[in-house]
């Protein structure tokens, strides 16, 4: 009996013996194995070889080709693309006010980040992100060399190379769980390759609408992050999933065809937009002057809004008549109702010579109220200067029916966009539409003996001509003209002839044809809108760009 408990005894406390060896093994591995990766990653961060030998220098002359392109890899894209521009200019100025940029540019960042910030972090149960230091360092990026587009649209298309290792100084605060941790971002390096296009370009400082960013590479984004003293991105692993992370990330919202929006100017304002129509009906005039010998006159009355390129507007001529009546309407698109006015001015006609102007009057738009026709009778006036004495003077009196019509929001242009067509404007027959002609510019055109260009826009026998633009081969005028149609002008075409008119007095060639091109109205119907330019008949070189639209109300 004595045997077996003692056996028992000695078993018992074997197998106790066993199983404190088995927890005491495994809890000293553990220890071990822990200190052992906290001392190695301690002297692989801290600690760094002291036996470097010092570089051998040699004459670049003795290296060959595949050894000097081992040395210089980051070639500028100036040296080695020909279309890409050197911005040496740029890199001096940026240089020059990088201390300022960089204030600047960080104190913008934390205003857009902070609300960011506290809209986000109670999803991480953290309580606060705080930025103890943010500077972008003292050394700035630098553009490697720029390729700019042309483009026959409204726009510019920049695409520059940058590239940037900056010594940032940038700590930023965590708190939470009772803890502050700061992390510091150091060793900064960015290499990009965006396109930035501005458009559309309009005549309003900055001349331009909106900036669109795209990447047209994935990034290289490169930086440590250093938290209590040691680099995170030393750990094995972490920096290349960091990396790839922010590479993906960034690609996935920006890299082309996807962009980066930034609006600087309201479209519909800066490019005058078309919002509303002006309709008038000259009714008559009265108590007009004599002007001519035999005691009478000839008048007619040209219409005009001011900051309007289009031609002025006649009435019939009423012959050997003081009191006369015209009953005639006519319509204009208005594109900023705040500052534009209508222009009424009475004129004699004169068989031979210039015609006398009779007088004249204005009506700011501004002043008359949307949707209410309205009839006015204005008193006409030698000039608009309010303390002219002649203006005291009677001439005799006009009277006008004005009415103004604001579009609609749904035909009204959707935004400033170049490519979206607007809408015809109320009025306009079912089954037609507007054909909006906008002449924008001419290149290397040549006269023989002068070079004076205006052009000629013949449609169904209607002339129409934009000014005329001195000395200049390549001129610009942006001119617009539109034709009210029953019916689409599938079968038709439209003639555009370019004309120098000498600016001499003299009989010897006042005119000379540069060129000429006819268009078919086809494309237009069905593409509703052609930006193009068209090589010149008759001409050596000479070029003319032609944007039309097809404007339907449906």
């Amino acid at each position: 009996m004595r045997i077996v408990f003692g056996r028992i005894v000695r078993r018992t406390s074997g197998v106790r013996m066993g199983i404190v060896s088995a927890i005491a093994g495994t809890f000293g591995f553990g220890i071990g194995v822990s200190i052992g990766l906290v001392m190695g990653y301690y002297f692989f961060i801290y600690f760094q070889p002291t036996h470097v030998e010092d570089p051998k220098v040699r004459p670049l002359i003795e290296r060959d080709t595949k050894s000097l392109q081992e040395m210089l890899p980051e070639i500028p894209m100036w040296v080695k693309n020909p279309d890409h521009d050197r911005l040496d200019w740029l890199n001096k100025f940026i240089e020059l006010m990088w201390p300022y940029l960089d204030k600047a540019i960080c104190k913008t960042v934390k205003t857009i980040a902070e609300p960011i910030i506290k809209e986000q972090i109670p999803k991480y149960k953290i309580d606060a992100v705080e930025f103890d230091a943010l500077s972008l360092g003292s050394l700035p990026p630098t553009f490697q060399g720029m390729k700019v587009y042309a483009t026959d649209d409204k726009e510019l298309i920049m695409e520059p190379c940058l590239k940037w290792a900056g010594n940032p100084n940038v700590h930023v605060a965590v708190k939470a769980f009772g803890m502050r941790p700061t992390v510091q971002v150091i060793d900064l390096q960015v290499f990009a390759s965006p396109r930035i296009t501005l458009k559309p370009l309009v005549p309003s400082f900055p001349c331009f609408c909106q900036i669109h960013v795209s990447l047209m590479d994935k990034p290289h984004v490169d930086f440590g992050l250093k938290l209590l003293g040691a680099d995170l991105m030393s750990i094995p692993g972490l920096y290349r999933f960091v990396q790839e992370t922010i590479k993906d990330q960034v690609a996935n919202m920006y890299l082309w065809p996807k962009t980066l929006v930034v609006p600087i100017l309201d479209p519909s304002k800066a490019m005058k937009r078309p919002v509303g129509m002006l309709h008038v009906k000259v009714i008559r005039a009265m108590k007009l002057k004599k002007k001519d010998l035999l005691g009478a006159s000839d008048p007619y009355v040209k219409l005009k809004l001011t900051e309007d390129k289009l031609p002025s507007k006649k009435t019939a001529i009423k012959y050997k008549n003081l009191n006369p009546e015209w009953n005639q309407e006519f319509s204009f698109v208005v594109k900023d109702p705040e500052s534009q006015a209508l222009e009424v001015i009475v004129y004699d006609w004169e068989q031979v010579g210039k015609h006398d102007k009779m007088g004249m009057n204005v009506v700011p738009l501004k002043e008359i109220t949307a949707e209410e026709p309205r009839v006015m009778t204005l008193e006409l006036l030698k000039n608009m200067d309010p303390n002219d004495p002649q203006n005291e003077k009677s001439r005799g009196q006009i009277m006008i029916e004005i009415e103004y019509k604001p579009f609609k929001d749904d035909h009204a242009p959707a935004d400033g966009v170049e490519n979206v067509i607007e809408k015809a404007p109320e009025g306009t027959p079912e089954g037609g539409g507007l054909l909006v002609v906008i002449i924008h510019q001419a290149e290397d055109l040549e006269g023989k003996h002068h070079t004076n260009p205006s052009v000629r826009v013949i449609f169904r026998g209607d002339e129409k001509k934009t000014k005329m633009v001195k000395k200049n081969r390549d001129p610009r005028w942006d001119e617009e003209f539109s034709y009210t149609l029953e019916e689409p002008p599938t079968n038709e075409r439209m003639h555009f002839e370019v004309v120098s008119t000498s600016s001499r007095l003299g009989l010897l060639h006042p005119k000379e044809t540069l060129g000429y091109v006819d268009i078919q109205l086809a494309d237009v119907v069905s593409n509703k809108r052609i930006n193009e330019k068209y090589n010149l008949i008759d001409s050596r070189n000479g070029k003319l760009q032609v944007e039309m639209q097809w404007r339907t109300s449906s």
